[in-house]
């Protein structure tokens, strides 16, 4: 709604401005020289709108996780747009009457501001494009120089000067510490060292206002916990903290950097302790298995999980890569109780009793559940023995097991406890044993991009254990390894998404191009001149790109998003200054002065539609998602016009002929038609 209201003003503004400028130049405020107005800029002004909507539409064919969330941009701006048009065609000229001056006086003082208006333009704009034009080295050195300083831009990004990143980070009231200690650890092991983390959090970071900690079970999960399974960690080794913050108004540093400060002070303490943390943020778009993954695929499993731990240790070298770990799982061994038939049967004593009563004793047999009004989720009756009781395997075999015949039996005299070593997991994914190497990214350089690539650098040197030299690129960012007969990997995680959407949203700028290029040649007829309109579509970026540095923000997808709509907003700067250019010329006025003139009297409406624009830019950039679409649409609106009032003027003058060739056109047919008159007339 907010992008919407920047563009919806630009059809209106256009039919205002070009009826009072006509009623100005006529010196009489007459409904017909009004429609006539509307006539003059009717084509443009359609041609216009059509290229924004060119450029949004498009959009709306984005495949993966962001697609829902980008689809009402395209739909509503393109409907608003449609809309927004025919109110500039019917409400506005209508209104314009009934607004026109009541008096003469009324009509001279506006007549006099107006004449005011123009001198003042004339005074700032023609003292910067004579030169231009009238000078050819000049004006050749000024086109040079614009291509020069988009390609240094452009830099900006090789140079990661400006930081390339799917969604920025989010400003939320909270995050989670997840905690891990080597496989086999004891239930109250885990419990100690995710105390001595709390703690450490809340003495240290007075933004928090509270902790709930939780060992060998799963903390209430959301969205992000879903996709990363969290729900699944029950077992006595994991642990994690819920940190909840003050509001973000009440304090200075966000979210993500508070994540930054609790990684740098809880490492050291979980490195002591024998743990692995990993400090997880609410994410703004969507969730993903982590950050950066890496799907490490082999021949067999001693091969693959090998190569998962050499990858392992190379994402603990790079720099900005924190949180690493594999969801491959340490040796460790556990108790089974296993049955003597022969004792049970003789005693009376059935094997599902035996487990039905050591689930009960360990806590994980449900007696049933509490009858409460409506609630939301069951609450369960769970009778359990004492922690010290039943972490002592001498002391579970005295447990009084029920016989058949009314007595009981010690657990002892049914079986014996005996340790067995835990199989590893085998994670699959379509079908193919797999191993997980995960990490996240921090620091100015947060996109997995760039951790990727500093992996990659590592691997130059590295040979998998069946001797083969593995890396990701370029087809370990497309899609796994054709084959499980060597070892391989497939980079995961953000950079699926980010993949996905920055494929499809470059199909859908290509779309657009194509979609307004065709619209520019069936109304001018003219493959150059259509060129020349859709020129200053890469100036846009030579105010976008340095607007991200100078706001600190990254390029995301949102940032896109307005580099997309951006090229069909400035192609209507285009379209009415060469329209109003050939309409001159077609009079008969010298090209040099029609294109000045041009661009003269369509300066005022062209900055009134860039400054509503760039207000309703103004209104998200404080938005943690919206904000690189709100940084390119101020700041490229603004560089991309004041360009683009420049270099149109003077591609005109340079494709003089075409307008030549297109007033001897319309002199011809009007002729033809006067021909056509007098011979009807005379018959």
């Amino acid at each position: 709604l907010i992008f919407s209201i920047g563009i919806l003003v630009d059809d209106a503004t256009v039919v205002v401005e070009n009826i009072f400028r006509r009623w100005m130049d006529a010196g009489r405020t007459t409904i017909g020289i009004g429609i006539d107005a509307v006539r003059e800029v009717g084509n443009p002004t359609i041609l216009a709108t059509l290229t924004i909507i060119s450029a949004l539409l498009p959009m709306g064919f984005v495949s993966g996780l962001m697609g829902p969330y980008m689809r009402p941009i395209p739909v509503l701006g393109s409907s608003a747009m449609f809309f927004s048009l025919v109110a500039a065609f019917i409400f506005t000229p209508w209104f314009a009457v009934r607004m026109r001056p009541a008096s003469l006086a009324a009509f001279r003082k506006a007549e006099a501001r107006e004449q005011r208006t123009h001198e003042f333009i004339g005074k700032i704009y023609e003292p910067i494009i004579r030169p231009l034009i009238n000078n050819r080295s000049i004006g050749i050195l000024f086109l040079v120089s614009i291509i020069a300083l988009t390609a240094a831009v452009c830099s900006l990004f090789y140079f990661k000067v400006v930081a390339v990143k799917m969604l920025p980070f989010d400003n939320k009231p909270e995050f989670n510490v997840v905690v891990n200690l080597p496989e086999g650890t004891a239930l109250p092991v885990t419990a100690n060292v995710v105390q001595t983390l709390a703690e450490t959090l809340r003495r240290e970071m007075p933004e928090v206002t509270a902790l709930q900690t939780y060992s060998g079970t799963a903390s209430p999960f959301n969205f992000n916990g879903l996709v990363r399974h969290y729900y699944l960690r029950q077992m006595p080794w994991m642990g994690d903290i819920q940190v909840m913050l003050l509001d973000k108004n009440e304090r200075e540093r966000s979210s993500h950097e508070l994540s930054v400060v609790a990684r740098k002070l809880l490492t050291p303490i979980a490195h002591r302790l024998g743990a692995r943390i990993q400090v997880v943020e609410m994410p703004p778009g969507p969730p993903v298995l982590q950050t950066v993954v890496a799907e490490v695929y082999g021949p067999d499993d001693a091969t693959r999980r090998q190569t998962a731990r050499d990858m392992e240790a190379m994402f603990n070298e790079v720099e900005d890569l924190v949180d690493v770990d594999s969801y491959m799982t340490d040796p460790h061994d556990y108790w089974q109780f296993e049955v003597d038939r022969e004792k049970a049967v003789r005693n009376g004593v059935s094997t599902e009793a035996i487990n039905r009563n050591l689930a009960m004793a360990m806590g994980g047999h449900k007696l049933g559940d509490v009858k409460r009004a409506a609630p939301l989720e069951p609450t369960y009756i769970v009778i359990q023995t004492p922690l010290a009781v039943r972490s002592q395997v001498s002391r579970l075999a005295n447990l009084p097991i029920p016989t058949s015949a009314g007595g009981t039996v010690p657990l002892g005299e049914l079986g014996t406890f005996t340790k067995h070593q835990e199989d590893p997991y085998i994670y699959h994914q379509d079908l193919r044993s797999v191993e997980y190497v995960t990490g996240e990214m921090t620091g100015f350089l947060g996109a997995p991009i760039y951790g990727m690539f500093s992996v990659e650098d590592l691997l130059d040197n590295y040979t998998a254990p069946d001797g083969v030299q593995i890396s990701g690129m370029p087809w370990g960012l497309l899609g796994p390894p054709d084959n499980d007969l060597q070892s391989g990997f497939e980079w995961g995680g953000e950079w699926t998404v980010t993949y996905e959407t920055f494929r499809d949203m470059g199909l859908a700028f290509i779309a657009a191009m194509l979609l307004i290029y065709g619209l520019i040649v069936v109304e001018f007829r003219d493959y150059a001149l259509a060129g020349l309109i859709m020129a200053p579509i890469p100036l846009t970026l030579i105010g976008i790109i340095p607007g991200h540095w100078i706001m600190g923000t990254e390029f995301t997808a949102t940032s896109m998003i307005g580099l997309i709509a951006l090229g069909g907003i400035i192609v209507r700067v285009s379209i009415l200054i060469v329209e109003f250019v050939k309409n001159e010329v077609a009079g008969g006025k010298d090209i040099v002065e029609a294109a000045v003139h041009a661009a003269k009297t369509r300066m005022r409406p062209i900055f009134i539609t860039s400054l509503t624009l760039m207000a309703g830019a103004m209104a998200i950039l404080q938005d943690p998602i919206f904000n690189g679409m709100a940084v390119t649409l101020l700041f490229g609106t603004g560089v991309a016009t004041l360009f683009t009032l420049i270099v149109i003027p003077m591609g005109c003058i340079s494709a003089e002929s075409r307008f030549i060739k297109h007033r001897d056109v319309v002199a011809q047919r009007g002729r033809a038609a006067a021909e056509v008159a007098e011979g009807e007339a005379s018959a």
